[in-house]
């Protein structure tokens, strides 16, 4: 194999400059190139890539399309013939790009994803919305637990696919976000495989704040009934836990109105064991706490959405593009 990394920056040149720091102490031995894809920036990475003399990044400017044509855009022109795929504000571990490719020589997969994790530097925010992100009592550990090891789909800022099954499948769509289980659905139907890499991990900074977070998961919601429409066979129960969550929380409070207080209790219930678990793995109360408020962040705003785009583009038969332009890129 011959790999190229493939890296959309917008506006970011201090990640770019934190990523490629991993990139020198990278322990795997072969070449590889870096395409770094400018997508409209207006704050130019050009410089930071240039200071690095020791790595072989390929710098590409183009107009503003959205991260999943950047990605495209640099993989048409990458010399490689197998593309790993990051965001701009992860950071490596030091064994990543040898792990991946040993794995990939033993047991050979057309595209694969890796999870990600919250480095010690990490602020107790983004600690916080990495384990809700992440945890087997939040999102069920889809974006990573090791049993998971056949038909994973792939997250964008952490994911490999073969030039062989960029070039049949044509990439990434327009809509964003949504635009990598969307190829990785394409991808199966045209019979390529995929798998999780549980030991190729990342390290996602995820620059955020409460307000980002809250829109972000609420496009999440969104964008899943459009997925669901689009390729009707990976409808799943699972998807609507949000939704049933917080539709419950709301039925607790009015039964606890009428001292009916068992819902409200069990409510409750989760919520200090997403504490405890939370505070036990990060090693600190203010995480797990920080946690429980992530959590009905996470549900609300992924809940309601998921439910209203139900009804539109479910139940109402709407066009998605008309109902949620600022989801798509033209």
């Amino acid at each position: 194999m011959e790999l190229s990394i493939i890296i959309p920056v917008y506006n970011r040149p201090q990640e770019v400059q934190e990523l490629l720091e991993s990139f020198e102490k990278q322990t795997y031995a072969k070449a590889y190139e870096i395409v770094i894809v400018e997508d409209g920036s207006t704050k130019s990475s050009k410089e930071v890539c240039e200071s690095f003399k020791n790595l072989n990044i390929n710098y590409l400017f183009k107009e503003n399309s959205g991260p999943g044509a950047s990605r495209n855009y640099g993989m048409q022109r990458a010399q490689g013939n197998y593309f790993i795929i990051f965001d701009s504000d992860c950071v490596l571990p030091d064994n990543y790009l040898k792990l991946v490719a040993d794995s990939l020589e033993t047991d050979y997969v057309d595209f694969f994803g890796g999870p990600d994790a919250a480095h010690e530097d990490f602020t107790s925010l983004q600690k916080a919305i990495n384990y809700v992100m992440t945890s087997l009592f939040t999102t069920g550990g889809i974006r990573g637990r090791k049993e998971v090891n056949s038909k994973f789909e792939p997250r964008s800022f952490n994911m490999g696919i073969s030039k062989n099954a960029f070039e049949a499948s044509a990439g990434f769509g327009k809509i964003h976000p949504g635009e990598d289980p969307d190829l990785s659905i394409r991808l199966w139907d045209l019979g390529f495989d995929s798998r999780l890499i549980s030991e190729a991990f990342v390290y996602h900074k995820r620059r955020i704040s409460w307000s980002k977070f809250y829109t972000q998961v609420r496009k999440f919601g969104t964008v899943r009934p459009i997925l669901t429409n689009w390729h009707p066979k990976t409808a799943k129960l699972t998807y609507w836990f949000p939704t049933c969550f917080m539709l419950g929380l709301i039925t607790a409070f009015i039964l606890a109105m009428f001292e009916i207080y068992l819902p409200v209790l069990c409510v409750l219930g989760y919520l200090v064991l997403i504490a405890l678990d939370s505070s036990i793995k990060n090693k600190s109360l203010e995480i797990g706490l920080f946690s429980v408020w992530a959590v009905l962040v996470q549900f609300v705003g992924y809940g309601f959405a998921f439910l209203e785009s139900k009804i539109k583009i479910g139940l109402l038969k709407k066009d998605p593009e008309q109902e949620y332009p600022d989801l798509f890129f033209k």
